[in-house]
């Protein structure tokens, strides 16, 4: 297992704690994802080479797919990727409305060295490249400079130029209000290049820019922002759309207009109009296989469409489609026992901790929480993982616990969510017999 460092390693129980999925250090907890790592490696690397592309990933509630997610934008980010995770949802961030899908990518884009939102430091680093290829030239005089870095930002933009002209536009725009120490209009600018609404009007026309970003808009300027990400030495972007499955409980117009969406962004990854760009979409099976979802839009389907019909093993990992089959009582025993290791490392409780949590702790409360949501280990994780942290959270902090008499008890209502609700057919509280 890796070294998780003190910071990782307060950040993964932290998350945990609260029944969510950490967002660094995942390397640690990916147990079963070996299968996908050449493949990923391969496609990663397709777009570290100016390609592009699009996978989907299927699985039920709890086969991990946010974590597959997560993990794949960690390695991403040590081989020099930015990364981007969105969860779509009707009313915050809806698919078929890719402008604000772009605002939300600068919101939540991030680096290795950077967390979200990392937008406007790459938009500065790039203009840091910009300045020092310009002074490479040391014949060139100081007055030389701003043109000759204006005349390399034209040349550089100007693929992009011709299907987003006001993004080419607004970045003149901020390098010329950053060059005069004029911080609003910098701003300004800068939130206009995010695809931030109620950008000032005066703004705006200060740089030639007229209008709001659309929803056709949005493709130009997410092709801008690849040009920069890629002039600033990063390998490209993962963006992630994560719950598309959302999209079968919308009205049926606004489905449609979502599919088609999806099924745009796609055509134009197959089109190399975004070089450097990995999407990787998630959702469930239904949402894959049923007339609610992805085979609404035979298009779509077709292009995405796999036969999961066979054996998991035999599964391929290159499809255009993949599908996670969640945790067997195996690997979660695998998992809580990694997640004890990494609480332990560091812990001033450690030696109480391999003392008194063992195996046959582990596989008791692994059994416990399973055997409630009516023997569904796929949909157990989060729960056994959590109270897995308040076991260990116990062991180091009162000397006088002891697993085997104080590990029974309830999981109140208000920390199921619905799918383990409806594992367990509407109990309030489950008792844990261990």
């Amino acid at each position: 297992m890796s070294t998780v460092s003190p910071r990782r390693r307060r950040e993964i129980i932290d998350a945990l704690r609260r029944g969510t999925v950490p967002q660094r250090g995942l390397d640690v907890m990916a147990v079963g994802l070996d299968r996908f790592a050449r493949s990923l490696d391969n496609e990663l690397q397709v777009c570290a080479d100016g390609g592009a592309v699009f996978k989907a990933v299927r699985g039920e509630y709890g086969a991990g797919k946010t974590f597959f997610a997560r993990h794949v934008t960690e390695m991403a980010k040590q081989r020099g990727f930015a990364t981007a995770e969105i969860q779509i949802s009707e009313t915050e961030t809806p698919l078929h409305r890719l402008e604000t899908i772009y605002r939300r990518i600068t919101e939540n884009l991030a680096t290795e060295a950077t967390p979200p939102s990392a937008f406007r430091e790459v938009i500065d680093g790039w203009f840091r490249v910009l300045h020092e290829d310009v002074n490479l030239d040391a014949r060139r005089a100081d007055d030389e400079v701003p043109s000759a870095v204006s005349a390399l930002l034209e040349q550089r933009l100007k693929s992009v130029s011709t299907s987003a002209p006001a993004f080419s536009a607004a970045l003149r725009g901020y390098h010329d209000a950053v060059g005069r120490g004029d911080s609003e209009n910098a701003d300004g600018l800068a939130a206009w290049l995010g695809g931030q609404p109620h950008v000032a009007a005066a703004v705006r026309r200060g740089a030639g820019i007229r209008g709001e970003l659309d929803h056709f808009g949005a493709f130009g300027f997410l092709q801008g922002l690849l040009a920069v990400l890629r002039d600033s030495d990063f390998q490209g972007l993962v963006l992630v759309l994560d719950e598309v499955e959302t999209l079968q409980r919308v009205r049926s117009d606004v489905r449609e207009k979502s599919l088609n969406a999806l099924r745009q962004l796609l055509d134009e990854v197959d089109a190399g109009r975004f070089p450097g760009l990995y999407v990787l979409v998630t959702g469930t099976p239904a949402f894959f296989d049923g007339m609610q979802g992805v085979q609404r839009l035979p298009p779509l389907a077709a292009r995405i469409g796999v036969d999961f019909s066979g054996d998991p093993r035999w599964d391929n990992p290159r499809a255009p489609q993949i599908r996670l089959t969640g945790f067997q009582r195996s690997s979660l025993l695998e998992l809580g026992a990694r997640v004890r290791g990494v609480y332990a490392d560091g812990s001033e409780a450690a030696d109480r901790i391999a003392e008194l949590l063992t195996d046959d702790h582990l596989a008791a409360l692994a059994d416990a929480v399973s055997g409630k949501l009516g023997g569904r280990v796929g949909i157990a994780p989060r729960l056994f993982l959590r109270k897995l942290i308040d076991v260990l959270d116990r062991i180091e902090q009162f000397p006088d616990y002891r697993p085997e008499l104080m590990l029974g008890g309830t999981i109140p209502d208000a920390e199921l969510n619905a799918d383990e609700r409806a594992a367990i057919s509407g109990v309030d509280a489950i008792e844990l017999d261990v």
